[in-house]
This record gives C-alpha cells, sequence and structure tokens, in this order.
C-alpha cells in the first residue's frame, strides 16, 4: 500500500448536504477499494484563477490515503467521470515520515 493525496474540486452549485454526502461517498470508493482514508481536509470555497466550464468558483477538498495500484485507478476513474467533480489531481505522497523523540 502506497500514500496518495487528491486534491479534487466540487462544482460550487452543488447543495452543501449533497457535497458532504458526495465527499463521503468519494472516500467510500477508496475504502471499498481495500484503501484507507487517512485524513480529508475541506479548504472551502475559492475563487479559481481562471474560468473553468464557465464557473468562477469551486469547492476545494484534500484528501490523503493509502491504497493499491488497482485502488488508485479505480478511484481515478470514478472522479474522471463524476459530474459534480470540475477537476482533480491524484499525487504520490512521498514525505518521509517523522520519527517520534
Amino acid at each position: 500500500m502506497k500514500k496518495y493525496e487528491v486534491m479534487y474540486i466540487v462544482n460550487a452549485s452543488v447543495e452543501d448536504d449533497k457535497r458532504k454526502a458526495l465527499i463521503e461517498d468519494l472516500n467510500k470508493i477508496i475504502t471499498d477499494q481495500g484503501g484507507k482514508v487517512t485524513d480529508t481536509n475541506e479548504w472551502g470555497m475559492r475563487d479559481f484563477a481562471y474560468e473553468i466550464d464557465d464557473m468562477k468558483k469551486g469547492y476545494y477538498v484534500v484528501v490523503k490515503f493509502t491504497a493499491d495500484n488497482a485502488g488508485v485507478k479505480e478511484f481515478d476513474r470514478l472522479l474522471g467521470i463524476n459530474p459534480s467533480v470540475v477537476r482533480y489531481m491524484i499525487t504520490r505522497d512521498e514525505a518521509p515520515e517523522q520519527e517520534s523523540k
């Protein structure tokens, strides 16, 4: 299992309760594939640097998780076809482990 981080932008027109359900559903995709969500950080509504599909704002979410290659591939596929997700980027988290003293 490798560590990953995904940042995705939810369409600003999605209502609060539906957005919370969407975030839970996306986290569930990871756990259903055998991965583990370690942190979910909601950055909130932010302005875009430039318009994306005539939108000027989006709701940013950053999720850290561990998963195998097949799980990441399926998560990537499902994010790509979700109409509520404007943009996303999955990166490998290669930060060194901090030693406890």
